[in-house]
């Protein structure tokens, strides 16, 4: 299923196209064990909602953005550098007290990224970013 970047840029290759088709193209279909197609509309259209800022409220992990003590949201858009790195950002590494040194193991969880550190840290809380 396309989600954020991905899925928006996917709608603007597919314009004209039939809402069944986007909602297939995008990958917001299953098929039943008999065979039977099933078009995931609701999660395509909150996808879209989400790839475009707006939140809707009562959903998992979503709702008001936290903010940095500078004012920034916490919550921002990142892209693959040309080298294969993801930044995370600064933001993130001081809500979290993290320090230069500090090492985590990298895992992937329900679609997300999850940090664990590898030796618990006196200045850490909670080091969980997801």
């Amino acid at each position: 299923m396309l989600e954020g970047d991905r899925l928006l840029a996917k709608l603007d290759q597919l314009r004209g196209f039939s809402r069944s088709e986007l909602v297939r193209s995008c990958g917001y279909a299953t098929r039943s064990e008999d065979g039977r197609e099933h078009l995931h509309f609701s999660d395509f259209y909150e996808a879209i909602l989400e790839a475009k800022g707006v939140h809707l409220p009562g959903q998992p992990g979503r709702g008001r953005a936290s903010r940095s003590s500078q004012g920034r949201q916490l919550s921002f858009n990142t892209h693959v550098h040309f080298n294969g790195n993801l930044m995370v950002g600064r933001a993130y590494t001081e809500k979290l007290q993290l320090k230069p040194g500090d090492q985590f193991r990298i895992h992937l969880h329900e679609g997300g990224i999850r940090l664990t550190p590898l030796e618990p840290c006196p200045h850490q809380a909670d080091s969980r970013v997801d």
